[in-house]
């Protein structure tokens, strides 16, 4: 990986890591939805090789090649999370970075908890997938979970509030140079928060964890909400009105990473109060709240692609067709902002299928209809990680300009 890029960094390098995160959680994902784990909320090593003994060959084979491609996206995220950190602290001493802070991209800082957020999600993970027993003792384990997300969100909550503070008291935001979604940032990093809470909320058999992280997880739930609603309003217009930003093209499906994050908080919050009120869910619920989530994702993706065929952004800005060598822009790490939507749709289409049609009775795992609606959430998964794998030698290998 390239070193010392000085004044060429960007906060948004963050979102090469955040991608590799989400792409660890893509292939969890798979012994998730696919793995029996009757005695815990989520597939853990103990239930995936319990499953496994009593299965062929060739389906072990599978499940090793998706216990390979986790335990490499999980090296890749950690990797370029160090990278990004110590670039970010060389960064910060050109006057490139002073610049940042007194403009409206200071809102690309949000992406450092965001990406925080992911690793604690990502050591979760590899923590369940790897270590026999573990969820024997995981009550004692979320209280540092806990507080590893409040950590996380205050570091979100004071960048956000430095961000206002000087916007409110100052003014001066130029609405017609954000014609884009990024400062959706915002509402995706506390999304991330969100749905962190959500975790313990919904796996703790503890009322006072329950509570506590349910009230957290609402509360960034509501102001990823409202900022998402401010945002898209004020992103559109000067987009009707400036036209959209070539080289910011890819926030349009930046819409699809926040919504399978509120759409996983209420679905964690929705057992957790299960447990916590001692109710029961609700078939409706899963296959409004899910197909209303896998509704929006599908609209938006369709918007995003259209615009970004119509102005060649695939061809320049990740295959590097027809490049204008004089065109820096075409290089700029906000591309990694098409990542995160590839493997969100995934990862909520598996909800989708799983909550809304197995849970409810519509649809029996395995069969050929279950295959048949798998099969577009598998090709997005495939192109989503050619995509990564492409941004990667472009943007960030030793050698290129």
């Amino acid at each position: 990986m390239k070193r010392n890029i000085g004044k060429n960094y960007s906060p948004l390098f963050f979102l090469s890591a955040l991608g590799n995160g989400g792409l660890t959680v893509a292939f969890f994902i798979f012994f998730m939805f696919m793995t029996p784990h009757p005695d815990t909320p989520i597939a853990t090593f103990d239930s995936v090789w319990t499953s496994l003994a009593a299965t062929s060959l060739p389906v072990k084979a599978l499940a090793a090649v998706c216990y390979a491609l986790m335990l490499y996206f999980a090296f890749n995220h950690l990797r370029m999370l160090v990278w990004n950190i110590r670039e970010y602290r060389l960064f910060k001493k050109t006057d490139d970075y002073n610049e940042l802070i007194q403009g409206s991209n200071e809102i690309s800082l949000m992406t450092i908890p965001l990406t925080l957020t992911m690793t604690i999600n990502v050591m979760f993970v590899l923590g369940a997938m790897l270590v026999p027993g573990l969820w024997n003792i995981v009550e004692y384990l979320f209280p540092f979970a806990f507080l590893a997300f409040l950590a996380t969100g205050i570091y979100s909550l004071t960048l956000f509030y430095n961000y206002y503070r000087r916007l409110l008291t100052g003014g001066n935001f130029q609405h017609s140079k954000n014609n884009s979604l990024s400062q959706m940032l915002s509402s995706f990093t506390f999304a991330m928060n969100a749905v962190g809470f959500a975790a313990p909320a919904a796996m703790s058999e503890n009322p006072v964890m329950i509570s506590i992280a349910a009230f957290c997880s609402i509360f960034f739930f509501a102001i990823a909400t409202l900022l998402a609603i401010k945002n898209l309003l004020l992103g559109f217009h000067a987009m009707m009105d400036k036209g959209i930003s070539r080289e910011a093209s890819a926030s349009l499906w930046i819409l699809i990473p926040i919504l399978t994050l509120l759409g996983i908080t209420a679905i964690r919050l929705h057992h957790g109060f299960h447990t916590l009120f001692h109710g029961s869910g609700s078939p409706s619920f899963y296959f409004i709240w899910c197909s209303s989530i896998v509704s929006i994702q599908i609209f938006a993706g369709i918007l995003g692609f259209v615009i970004m065929r119509q102005n060649d952004y695939f061809s320049e800005f990740i295959h590097g067709v027809n490049l204008d060598p004089e065109i820096a822009a075409a290089r700029t790490p906000a591309s990694y902002a098409l990542i995160c939507p590839g493997v969100a749709f995934w990862v909520f289409g598996m909800f989708f299928l799983d909550k809304a049609l197995i849970h409810s009775g519509l649809l029996n795992i395995f069969s050929v209809p279950y295959f048949i609606l798998l099969a577009p959430l598998l090709f997005v998964l495939v192109k989503t990680i050619r995509v990564n794998w492409k941004l990667n030698k472009r943007l960030l290998q030793e050698g290129t300009e």
